[in-house]
């Protein structure tokens, strides 16, 4: 499978926190990805870009906040996070980059 130019619209980076550097300890990757993306798109996406083995995929959408901007009311993006679960003996390094 090669990388098609949909795969990075579907995959938008990887999340670097304290929770996806646990989740990464049980073989888990946290991405962000596009609202519209289905688990599946996303599997295919993970597989193609990496080439790795994809077990499972878990998505969350979180709300955007609404936060002050100048003075004025705004509200952030809403944003959809997919925890990849990866086959054994398959690994992603987010923190070098692609």
């Amino acid at each position: 499978m090669s990388a098609k130019p949909e795969h990075y619209d579907v995959i938008r980076k990887p999340v670097i926190t304290e929770k996806a550097t646990m989740a990464s300890e049980n073989g888990a990757v946290v991405f962000e990805v596009a609202i519209g993306a289905a688990k599946p798109q996303i599997k295919e996406a993970v597989e193609a870009l990496f080439g790795v083995k994809v077990k499972a995929v878990n998505t969350t959408i979180t709300k955007g906040k609404n936060k002050r901007f100048r003075g004025r009311p705004g509200t952030r993006k809403d944003v959809k996070k997919a925890y990849v679960t990866l086959e054994e003996g398959n690994t992603i390094d987010v923190s070098t980059g692609l």
